[in-house]
């Protein structure tokens, strides 16, 4: 089975970076990949700002993937970043080949 979209469930506030790289790296490799913040409010490592953040989220949806977030001001925070309830990111999930819980 070739898989062609791909939801990368990011959990804990600390890997918002790199799971968010992770999916940058995903598209990529020409495959569609999308995050989703799931109780984890952004918490960017030592030496990235918001604007590094704000810069990937950007670049993700330049290459047409999309990031959700249940927490309402990360998603006023930073644009590109679309505030979803966990219903509706549930119900999304199931279109894609793949899931990488992060």
């Amino acid at each position: 089975m070739r898989v062609s979209r791909v939801a990368v469930l990011i959990r804990e506030p600390s890997d918002a970076w790199e799971g968010l790289r992770s999916a940058l790296g995903l598209m990529v490799e020409n495959l569609v990949a999308d995050c989703y913040f799931i109780g984890a409010p952004v918490k960017l490592p030592a030496g990235k700002t918001s604007g590094d953040f704000q810069d990937s989220l950007e670049l993700l949806a330049d290459l047409d993937g999309q990031c959700f977030t249940d927490n309402p001001a990360d998603a006023e925070r930073y644009q590109f970043l679309t505030h979803a309830s966990l219903e509706r990111m549930a119900a999304r999930l199931p279109g894609y080949g793949l899931v990488i819980p992060f």
